[in-house]
Order: C-alpha cells, then sequence, then structure tokens
C-alpha cells in the first residue's frame, strides 16, 4: 500500500464513505489511489447499505462548488468571443439588476447578495424557471464591491448571464466549452441512467422521492430546486476529468481559454475580507484546502471535493469524497485535503 493509498484508507469510513485521488507532477500522473464504497448507508442512521458497491477510479461524484470553476470559464470564453463584458452591468442582461453588479463583482463574491436562499421554500411547488427568475432578482443587501462575501446567489445569477450571452443553457455551454474542449466523457450536469451505477451517494433527503441517500442527483438543495443546472452547483465528473481541468489551467487553458485569460482568471482581484485572495471564480491560498501548498489555487466543494493546482511546483492535486454520506457535518475533510496536499508536495520535492 503507497502513501496516498494508506491516507484514503484511513479516512475510510470515518471521514467519508468513498474517496479518490490524483496528483499530477509536471503532467504526469505520480499517484492515485482509491478506498471506500459508494454506497454505504441506507439512511441517517447509519443502517448499512444491502449493496455497497466500490468505489473505482471511474467513479463519479457530485463536484458541488467546484462547478462555480466551469461556470467561470463558461462566461470568460464568452468574454473572449466579445459576447459580454465582465466589467459592464449585469442589468444589461438581467434587467432590473442593481446597476452596480458586475460579472467580475459576482466572481470575485464582492456583490453584496446574500450567501443563499432556498427558494424551494420560498416557492414550494413552482417550476424550475419560476424559481430561476426569482434567484436572479434577488435584491443587493450588502456592500458592493467588498468586503468579501460568499454567495451562492451571485453564481446562480453569472450562470443565468453565461445562458442569455451565449444563447443556450447552462449544461449544453458547460458540455460544449469544457468538457466538450477538453474530450471528457463524465464531466457535465444530471448523470444519465448509464452513468448511475459509477456514481457515489450523498445525503439522506427524505424530502427527496425514491428510496435511500441521494445518488445521481444534485445534492445542493437549490440546485435540486433549479432542476439540478445552476451556476454554483450541479456539475458530475470523475477524478481524472477533474485533473484534466485543472492541468489545463495550470498548463494555461488549452482548447478553454487563452494564457492571457487564465492569468486574469488567478490574478489577486483584490476582494478583501477572506482567509485567502480571490481570482475570478478561483480561491487562492485557500488554507481550507491547499495545506502546505501555499502559492496554490483551487476550490473546494460542500460534498467534500476539492481541486488544487500549483503551478511554481508543477502540481495538480484532486481529491473526491462524498463526506456529506449519510449526512453533512462529519469532522475530519479538511485533515484529509491536508494530508493528501502535504504527499502532493513529498512527490514534487526533489
Amino acid at each position: 500500500m503507497d502513501r496516498l493509498e494508506r491516507i484514503l484508507v484511513e479516512a475510510v469510513p470515518r471521514v467519508c464513505a468513498a474517496a479518490v485521488a490524483l496528483i499530477a507532477v509536471d503532467g504526469e500522473v505520480a499517484a492515485s489511489a482509491v478506498a471506500g464504497e459508494l454506497v454505504r448507508y441506507a439512511d441517517a442512521d447509519g443502517t448499512l447499505a444491502e449493496r455497497r458497491p466500490p468505489a473505482r477510479p471511474d467513479s463519479v461524484f457530485d463536484l458541488a462548488s467546484i462547478s462555480k470553476l466551469c461556470t467561470t470559464v463558461v462566461l470568460l470564453s464568452l468574454a473572449e468571443r466579445g459576447d459580454l463584458d465582465l466589467d459592464e452591468p449585469v442589468a444589461a442582461w438581467l434587467p432590473g439588476s442593481d446597476r452596480r453588479l458586475t460579472l467580475r463583482r459576482l466572481l470575485t463574491h464582492t456583490a453584496g447578495l446574500t450567501p443563499t436562499r432556498r427558494i424551494d421554500l420560498e416557492l414550494p411547488g413552482a417550476d424550475p424557471a419560476a424559481r430561476l427568475a426569482a434567484m436572479v432578482a434577488t435584491p443587493v443587501t450588502g456592500p458592493v464591491g467588498g468586503p468579501y462575501l460568499y454567495s451562492d446567489v451571485g453564481m446562480v445569477m453569472a450562470g443565468r448571464v453565461a445562458e442569455l450571452a451565449g444563447g443556450a443553457p447552462l449544461d449544453e455551454l458547460v458540455r460544449d466549452r469544457v468538457a466538450g474542449a477538453l474530450g471528457l466523457r463524465d464531466l457535465g450536469y444530471r448523470p444519465d441512467a448509464a452513468t448511475l451505477p459509477r456514481v457515489a451517494a450523498t445525503e439522506w433527503k427524505p424530502e427527496r422521492p425514491g428510496p435511500g441517500c441521494v445518488r445521481g442527483e444534485v445534492h445542493d438543495e437549490t440546485a435540486y430546486a433549479l432542476g439540478g443546472v445552476a451556476g454554483h452547483a450541479g456539475v458530475f465528473a470523475t477524478a481524472g476529468d477533474v485533473l484534466v481541468f485543472g492541468e489545463t489551467l495550470r498548463r494555461g487553458g488549452g482548447a478553454m481559454l487563452r494564457p492571457e485569460t487564465v492569468a486574469e482568471m488567478t490574478r489577486d482581484q483584490g476582494a478583501e475580507g477572506a482567509a485567502f485572495r480571490h481570482g475570478l471564480g478561483v480561491r487562492l491560498g485557500d488554507p481550507a484546502i491547499v495545506g502546505p501548498l501555499g502559492g496554490a489555487y483551487g476550490h473546494s466543494g460542500f460534498t467534500g471535493t476539492s481541486l488544487v493546482v500549483d503551478p511554481a511546483r508543477r502540481l495538480t492535486v484532486v481529491l473526491l469524497t462524498n463526506a456529506v454520506h449519510p449526512l453533512r457535518g462529519r469532522d475530519g475533510i479538511r485533515a484529509l485535503r491536508h494530508a493528501v496536499a502535504a504527499e502532493a508536495l513529498r512527490l514534487a520535492t526533489p
């Protein structure tokens, strides 16, 4: 058993039921590991499921907020073509919006928008289109321009702007401009029936239809209420897909973005008030995920996922887990992320 595998095995099932990790150094996979079961529990009480399929290298996980990076790439690709401007008022696309709101402020979480809205509870029985309309009409309640206030609402708004500027639904834009551009088979919203056997289960949600814990549907309540496709959450992928995505950014954007666009995406945008610096969509030096990789950037996901890219050390680090299975609030995911990052640093150190 190698070191990375030992790290995952020691965390399963205490921290998560399933985990897949990949570390690439200078573009080559230097370590990979898989541990656990895709479905371990049948309910919130921890009853073991009758069938517990093992995790595999090609297992598919709910990426949660890593989805925000896909939305960001779509928007930046549209900006490259001149279809939108990051600094124009989003009111150009969303009439009635506060004219101080821009895509740059949405992508840096400095728009003064509330962190979240349980639109499913506010509008029970409404269809996804009506709920989306209400979400993008959310009023500004905080200072615009800073300080930093993490907002899923802002990313939902950004995703809607992408749809209007791109002339297609967000899932199609992500499929074409991210998954299609990179040749990724599994990255996308709403996994199909053929993919379901490879999907890791998430949380026990008795309000959802069907038996057992959520599997194959987005975990996030707001994204689910919006039909499974939203700017802040909803993308599923394998660890291999996320590694290719991260490596593409590390190498300058490849078929997704121009190098100068990636440079702007990963530049400190000056957002104040967070425990890290912020680029466009990405967190710079987020202590929750980078561990000893101080110069790295990336994002985490509430389900227990993370992507870390360290250009200086030529590293890309992916950790996908289902730490919310069967319930959220389990301890240890931060320590697990740090352990994987530390192993990546060891592998990259001569």
